[in-house]
């Protein structure tokens, strides 16, 4: 997503709570996402720092592995990320792609640009089963057309068919404990980004979506003390691809 649309997005309210579905947790759930669409390139910007410890990228067999580490060549993007709101996913990509020599796709921005309006909006407007359904439409058609790296947003994996759009590619579960979450995303803050005890809420949420991460991943990399060029270098050498 460019730092236009993200800095323009990004809500100091807490007035998406007012979106127009479901109960109390998938409200909560509905605008962390929101959020995340419209600041995610500021809350990713240097806030990955380097690591001392050993290595803590991991690959996962099962069902979508089938494929092998080096991807399906030609076919869909070369790398998926996907992860929670403010993992790295957007400052990640853009460093895996300079380094692949190819090119970086936001699934939200394709959202943005279909919609004509911000994400935040959307879930005020329209709610979160719409805009599911615009996000899986947006994943569809960028597995359909883009071979260079994709992220997707952090709520993307709890619609079942957008999950299932995801069998067999190379996709990279990004990972980060609470407390990395609370120094990146503002859950410390006075008007923290979840409203209602954010940290039990990030817990949950977590609690939730980390199944559904790791059942599309073919690897986990945690994010965890390193840089951008850290976690794009690890994601590079669990997947066993090569520089440009």
């Amino acid at each position: 997503m460019s730092d236009a649309r993200e800095a323009a997005g990004r809500q100091t309210d807490d007035d998406a709570r007012l979106r127009r579905t479901g109960g109390e947790a998938n409200d909560s759930a509905g605008l962390s996402d929101a959020r995340e669409a419209a600041g995610r390139q500021t809350d990713d910007d240097a806030r990955l720092r380097r690591t001392g410890d050993g290595d803590t990228s991991r690959c996962r067999g099962g069902a979508n592995d089938s494929a092998g580490l080096s991807g399906q060549a030609g076919e869909g993007p070369v790398v998926v990320l996907v992860g929670p709101m403010g993992v790295g996913k957007t400052t990640v990509g853009q460093v895996l792609a300079h380094r692949l020599g190819t090119t970086f796709r936001d699934s939200d921005t394709d959202i943005v640009a279909t919609a004509g309006k911000e994400i935040s909006e959307i879930f005020i407007d329209e709610g979160e089963p719409h805009f599911r359904e615009l996000e899986r439409q947006a994943v569809r058609t960028a597995v359909a057309e883009h071979r260079g790296v994709l992220a997707l947003g952090g709520g993307a994996i709890l619609d079942e068919g957008t999950r299932e759009l995801l069998v067999g590619l190379p996709v990279v579960f990004l990972e980060m404990g609470v407390a990395e979450a609370v120094k990146r995303t503002g859950l410390d803050a006075p008007r923290p980004l979840l409203t209602v005890n954010p940290r039990q809420r990030w817990r949950e949420l977590m609690e939730q979506r980390r199944p559904l991460y790791t059942e599309v991943a073919r690897a986990v990399v945690s994010t965890e003390d390193r840089t951008p060029e850290d976690v794009a270098e690890a994601v590079l050498d669990v997947l066993e691809l090569k520089n440009a």
